[in-house]
């Protein structure tokens, strides 16, 4: 039979060349035998773990090495542990059948013991029969270029020269696949020589037990593999190697000197566990370096190695056998083997063993999610530049980078004695103002030599979390150099730590768990003909990618904000300019308590809510989350057409409101009833009647005893992160307003995004009077402070001045959040002094065009700038906002956070691009073109209209982007400017003018920046269309036209025709009604 001669060929030099081999009076003499399954184990590792067998090996590495974008390391150490599994549970369980064949009593040479278990044969057919049967539900991957084998280069030789030249071209993948030959060559030896050994110095006889002893070199194989993948789940972590090279090396030299059979299977359970450690990421390395056109070469040249330099060894091995050695000699020469072998790799990766320990040090407080790995070049020069938030920044990207990384620091931080050693043993590039050239040209060299530099462009750490400038240095660097790329990246979630100059408040806040989840994402490589501008709009758009996979981990509203609430419960909430003030405490019994009452009233999936900004609208929002529907807050200010349209739209069949607030609507001449026929409407102080003591009671021992988490899984429903948590509807300026379907993530991010700009202090408050059913005063003032766990000082009209400013400074409001059209009534009313805004630390005006002339008196007369932001109803709403300029005082230099006349810097997590309106192909900055704003709070879609979902949202490089119909800029820094909306402008004669730049021009002619106007485009027969200006006072149209004139404007912008009326048609938000005045301008 085919086993047995192969059984007796493998088995009769391991048998008749070990001291005292059974004889026929064996049963009186203690005996050890040695199991042909031992060394045909030994076999089936070379088989699975060297991969002796090419066709087989190269599949399997291949089908690992697919999607090698990330977890490169961890499909290693899984596959390691799957295969080392299967070989572990082979020895032992042959080693049993081998016993049980081989009674003491019986058979004495090897060809008797080959003849007894020959059987055993039979069961390897069946095995590989299983595996051919699983080798075909393996699911199909993508096939290589198909190549034919022909048999002359075979037999030459020249396949065997090509494998071997892919490999040993390469200095990463040669010293990985020596590194792995040695180390099976030195497993095999064990395999074949520790049984004679165990005899010699423990007079162990049983095979049972030896092999057990073996067995736990594999199980510590297992769970080194395991290990090591989970270190390096998203990047190669190379610092293993030299742990595991030493660790072997200390664990073989321990080995003689062990006298239990105890002691032997620690030391091969440590043995089998450091080689885990060793062998996953040479395995990776070699995957990664080797890409996808040569990895079949490569896996075969890394074949044919290992099995030479195992054949060598266990030649050896039965050379020694041969002149009688004992065991000893061969496990010290083993040892010496490994020593040299761990002594090399530690002169060969000393960073990688420095970095690997200082990893360790900071995971204890850090986890990092890699993106992008497989951007990173394996070979030649890369310059990695990208965002600095952190001191310790350095150290995220040298841990989520495959390849040592040289960075360029400020030499007045590089020149301290403390850290000067630690950073000339990594390699760091000093530079200065007054030495740049030295450190630019150092640069160009390592990229020229193929190493990697890591430039931070900005020049400093950010103290506002946003990008700030990119300096041009690296330019120079970039086009000295001859060869090598560009690589971007971005990190995501050291803003907000110790090491960030964000606030404490902020630091808490993040502080999510006891570990900080960091990412760091990479882009695609460019050219290093690469501008500064060029790379700036890559890092922006890796925010997005790493924010993406951020939010993936954040909960739905009601339970972060459970969570919030819980962290300082006796803490002021909510503050209500009529008196009222609720801490966290109070307010969570309050939503159990409604949101219990909620979900009994109302089946349907959405709630309507008829609330203006309160502690009863707060209230209202999170009860109705907590029971799992989505808000819908009705916007009270619409037409009578627009609110039954949104009702009918979501589906509301109840909504929940204040009996006092629709008293406050019926003095103005809204029956709510009236128009929302078929609705119920359920007032929140007969709800709030019927609430018993007892259920107070319980509710408050609940909120004040039990803990977030339990709270969360008995009061509020399940809710996937992903489902619409809020339908808001747009503003209408332009026609019906659409049904916005906002997720979880949507408004998590939002708010995360806005705080984090807004470097939240812990003794900030925030005003909340915009209405709830405007996407600004939903998220930034109502959800955003509660969140966050700020203050929040509520009141009802943002059209009363004179009591939002008296609330400001009563309760020391710190943050505004408004809009051009109300700031300007602050500036307006005589009753506001100066001293009741004096606490405000910043002053964003958002929802529509901040007016110069109101920028500018508000400063005049407040002693305060408005920084202005923009965003859709689409987008959460915020997508950028200018903050406050910020001093780094060691280096004297300002970091710009703002700029006039522009929206700001896009917020961390979104980005802007401008594009042909046709085309949609990027614009160069400073060119004007339809905006697009990508981010992780890009809306679900409009409600139940897919058709203008795909108009509205389009998908670029694999990114959602946000189609606004602005017509903008950005310039070379990335501030964005507005011109006007596309659909506000007036094509005269061919050229098209702008309708908003026609107002301001009025209003700068007649030296009236506080004049009521609207312009309008009108069909004309003569030039095609023409420019009618509302307004509500009398102009004289000849006067208007001098004046505009004397001024320099261009003539087709001079209004055709002047209308009064009595009003410029206004939303709830302050906004101009453009539909509104479309329609009042045609009447006229």
């Amino acid at each position: 039979m085919v086993a047995s001669s192969s059984a007796s060929t493998l088995i009769r030099p391991a048998l008749a060349h070990l001291p005292d081999t059974r004889r026929a009076d064996s049963a009186t003499a203690p005996t050890t035998r040695s199991s042909p399954f031992v060394i045909k184990g030994a076999r089936f590792k070379s088989k699975r773990n060297l991969h002796v067998y090419p066709p087989r090996s190269n599949a399997k590495l291949a089908c690992t090495n697919e999607g090698r974008d990330v977890g490169n390391d961890m499909a290693n150490g899984w596959a390691q542990a799957t295969t080392t599994t299967a070989i572990l549970a082979g020895i032992f369980f042959f080693s049993i059948l081998f016993e049980a064949r081989l009674p003491d009593m019986e058979l004495g040479d090897p060809n008797a013991i080959t003849q007894r278990i020959a059987p055993l044969g039979w069961v390897l057919v069946v095995c590989s029969l299983l595996e051919l049967a699983l080798a075909y539900r393996l699911p199909r991957v993508s096939e290589g270029n198909a190549l034919r084998f022909r048999w002359s280069q075979y037999v030459s030789g020249r396949y065997l020269k090509q494998n071997l030249g892919a490999a040993w071209g390469n200095q990463v993948i040669w010293l990985s696949v020596v590194g792995l030959s040695v180390f099976w060559a030195i497993s095999q030896v064990i395999l074949a020589a520790f049984p004679a050994f165990a005899k010699d110095t423990l007079g162990e006889t049983s095979t049972v037990v030896i092999q057990g002893m073996l067995a736990c070199s594999g199980l510590g194989i297992i769970l080194g593999s395991y290990v090591a993948g989970r270190l390096s789940r998203s990047h190669i972590e190379t610092g293993l190697i030299p742990i595991g090279a030493v660790g072997i090396a200390i664990a073989l030299f321990a080995l003689p000197g062990l006298g239990s059979a105890w002691a032997h299977a620690f030391n091969f359970l440590a043995l089998g566990f450091l080689g885990g450690l060793f062998l996953v990421p040479l395995n990776a390395l070699i995957q990664f370096n080797a890409g996808e056109e040569g990895l079949g070469r490569v896996l075969a040249a890394n074949n044919f190695v290992q099995n030479l330099v195992m054949l060598g060894f266990l030649g050896l091995t039965v050379l020694a056998a041969f002149h009688q050695v004992s065991g000893l000699p061969v496990m010290v020469a083993l040892a010496v083997v490994a020593l040299i072998g761990a002594l090399y790799t530690l002169h060969q990766l000393p960073q990688s063993l420095v970095r690997f320990i200082v990893a360790r040090l900071i995971s204890t407080r850090y986890r990092l999610t890699v993106i992008g790995l497989e951007s990173m070049p394996a070979q030649g020069g890369v310059l990695l530049l990208g965002n600095h938030v952190s001191w310790i920044d350095w150290a995220m990207v040298q841990m989520a980078s495959p390849r040592p990384v040289r960075f360029v620091m400020e030499r007045w931080i590089y020149e301290r004695w403390y850290l000067r050693w630690f950073l000339d043993f990594f390699g760091v590039i000093p530079i200065s103002r007054g030495r740049s050239r030295d450190a630019i040209n150092a640069v160009a060299r390592l990229l020229d030599q193929g190493e990697v530099v890591c430039i931070f462009p900005e020049g400093t750490l950010s103290k506002t979390g946003q990008l700030s400038e990119f300096k041009r240095g690296f330019e120079l660097s970039a086009r000295a150099a001859k060869s090598g790329v560009i690589l971007p990246f971005y990190q995501r979630g050291l803003w907000g730590s110790r090491f960030s100059y964000a606030s404490q408040k902020l630091q808490a806040n993040r502080k999510d768990g006891r570990v900080r989840e960091i990412i760091v994402a990479f882009g695609s490589p460019l050219p290093l003909g690469a501008s500064a501008e060029r790379v700036k709009q890559a890092v922006f758009e890796l925010s997005v990618t790493s924010w993406k996979s951020y939010v993936e981990s954040l909960s739905s509203l009601p339970e972060a904000w459970l969570r919030s609430a819980k962290r300082d419960p006796g803490k002021i909430a909510v503050i209500d300019s009529i008196g009222t003030t609720l801490t966290n405490r109070r307010l969570l019994t309050a939503v159990l308590l409604f949101a219990g009452r909620i979900r009994r009233l109302a089946p349907e999936p959405a709630v309507g809510i008829l609330l203006p900004a309160s502690s009863a609208g707060a209230i209202a929002n999170l009860a109705a989350l907590f029971a799992g529907k989505s808000v819908v807050n009705l916007n009270y200010t619409a037409s009578a057409e627009a609110l039954r349209a949104a009702v009918e739209q979501a589906g509301v069949r109840h909504v929940i409101t204040a009996d006092r607030f629709l008293r406050k609507l019926e003095q103005r001449g809204i029956e709510v009833g009236a128009l929302l026929p078929g609705v119920s409407l359920h007032p929140m102080e007969p709800m709030r009647g019927e609430i018993g003591r007892l259920s107070s009671l319980l509710a408050l021992g609940a909120a004040t005893l039990l803990p977030a988490a339990l709270l969360t899984r008995i009061f509020a429903r399940r809710t996937r992160p992903d489902a619409t948590a809020a339908i808001l509807f747009s503003s209408g300026s332009e026609g019906l307003p659409k049904g916005i379907e906002l997720t979880h993530r949507n408004i998590m991010a939002n708010v995360r995004q806005i705080s984090d700009v807004l470097n939240t202090r812990a003794d900030d408050v925030v005003l909340s009077n915009l209405p709830l059913f405007h996407a600004f005063g939903l998220t930034a003032t109502t959800f955003m402070p509660l969140l966050e766990g700020v203050p929040m000082v509520c009141h009802p009209d943002p059209t009363d001045a004179v009591g939002s400013a008296k609330a400001i400074a009563r309760h020391r409001v710190s943050v505004l959040c408004s809009t051009s059209t109300f700031l300007r009534l602050y500036i307006r009313n005589r009753r506001v002094h100066p001293l009741m805004l004096e606490s405000l630390r910043i002053v964003v005006a958002g929802a529509e065009r901040l007016s110069a002339d109101v920028r500018e008196a508000f400063a005049l007369k407040f002693h305060k700038d408005i920084l202005e932001g923009y965003g859709a109803t689409e987008t959460t709403p915020v997508a950028s906002v200018n903050v406050p300029d910020a001093l780094e005082t060691q280096t004297w230099k300002i970091q710009s956070g703002s700029r006039p006349g522009t929206v700001g810097l896009p917020l961390p997590g979104t980005s802007f691009r401008v594009v042909d309106p046709v085309t949609l192909e990027a614009l160069p900055p400073g060119e004007d073109g339809l905006i697009l704003i990508g981010g992780v709070q890009v809306m679900k879609g409009y409600l139940k209209a897919p058709d203008k979902t795909a108009d509205a949202v389009v998908e670029l490089d694999g990114m959602r982007w946000y189609k606004t119909g602005d017509k903008g800029h950005l310039d070379a820094d990335g501030f964005l400017t507005i011109v006007d909306r596309y659909s506000r402008f007036a094509k005269l004669g061919g050229e098209m003018v702008s309708l908003g730049a026609v107002e301001e021009q009025v209003r700068q002619a007649l030296e009236r920046p506080e004049l009521e106007i609207a312009a309008v485009n009108l069909p004309d027969a003569r030039k095609g269309e023409r420019i009618l200006l509302l307004v509500t006072e009398d102009i004289d149209a000849d006067g208007l036209r001098k004046a505009m004139l004397d001024a320099g404007a261009n003539p087709l912008s001079i209004p055709s025709e002047v209308v009064r009326v009595d009003a410029i048609p206004k939303l709830g938000s302050g906004k101009t009604d453009f539909g509104a005045v479309r329609r009042l301008a045609a009447a006229a």
